[in-house]
């Protein structure tokens, strides 16, 4: 398995706080669309940036190469609606996760 990196990147800096309705209906089925993933335990960690420049989303995924990673990116409910999105993608060599995360159970 290989790990990844994906960027959502919103359609403007501002965004989520300005986000039409179309947008938000498209965020619904967005985190419904990763959540599915993350039950399935190839999304390990998804979730909302509120970093200084603007918000974004990321997800650390576990996946067999490069174009799974693209193929999860792409098949993405929002950017499937056209809004402007986009999702960059970066190879993750590995990676360290507290036992908990990582299925180890705390006291072993």
């Amino acid at each position: 398995m290989a790990y990844f990196h994906l960027k959502l990147v919103p359609p403007r800096p501002s965004f989520p706080h300005d986000a039409t309705e179309e947008e938000m209906a498209a965020m619904q089925q967005h985190a419904a669309y990763w959540r599915e993933h993350a039950n399935a335990g190839t999304a390990i960690v998804v979730g909302p940036v509120f970093a200084p420049g603007g918000a974004f989303g990321v997800a650390i995924v576990d996946v067999e190469h490069a174009d799974a990673a693209k193929s999860l990116g792409d098949a993405d409910p929002v950017l499937l609606a056209g809004l402007g999105f986009r999702i960059e993608i970066s190879p993750m060599p590995s990676l360290i996760l507290r036992s908990s995360v990582a299925g180890i159970p705390s006291n072993s």
